[in-house]
């Protein structure tokens, strides 16, 4: 069986509101577990309880989201700015001192 290779490069990755998208998400997520509580006894009832945690678990895992998306930014931006001062537009080599 021989090895699959691509026949043409992989575009380039799209960057767009990625840190507005997850807080959107997270508020969307928050929001989806704060309507269901009020119905917390139907949901007990029936055996659907883990729609609520799922939702609680969303909003939960969207703030560690949050985190990560905006130090990733911060650090992109970083990265652009180090590019542009640079006269070269690379970032200069750490020394060996």
């Amino acid at each position: 069986m021989a090895k699959w290779t691509p026949k043409h490069e992989a575009p380039e990755p799209l960057e767009g509101p990625v840190v507005a998208t997850i807080i959107g998400g997270t508020i969307v997520w928050f929001a989806l577990f704060l309507v269901q509580l009020p119905f917390y006894g139907w949901f007990d009832d029936h055996g659907h309880t883990w729609w609520l945690w799922t939702c609680l678990a969303g909003g939960g895992l969207g703030f560690i989201g949050i985190w990560y998306v905006r130090r990733r930014d911060a650090a992109i931006k970083r990265t652009r700015a180090a590019g542009a001062a640079s006269p070269s537009g690379h970032s200069p080599a750490p020394s060996a001192d």
